[in-house]
């Protein structure tokens, strides 16, 4: 919570699964994330390994990448 001050009054909401701190009567562009839901950080890494594999498509390097991870993961899965 380095972003916080001490002493001052915060206003926290909780939107989309994100939660979010302003100092009281500071306007609300002036908040920032203060911490996500557990159910969130797992949607946003989804969304992120998404967009990975896109740009794998257009980038060899990160294609060959993906296709290394992709037997890691199957063979720790099926070897332990």
């Amino acid at each position: 919570m380095g972003s916080l001050k001490p002493g001052a009054t915060y206003v926290y909401e909780h939107a989309d699964g994100v939660t979010y701190a302003r100092e009281f009567g500071a306007p609300p562009a002036d908040r920032f994330e203060i911490g996500r839901d557990a159910g969130r950080k797992d949607l946003d890494d989804h969304n992120e390994w998404i967009k990975i594999r896109l740009a794998g498509k257009k980038n060899p390097a990160l294609q060959a990448a993906i296709e290394r991870v992709k037997i890691l993961y199957h063979l720790s899965k099926d070897h332990g």
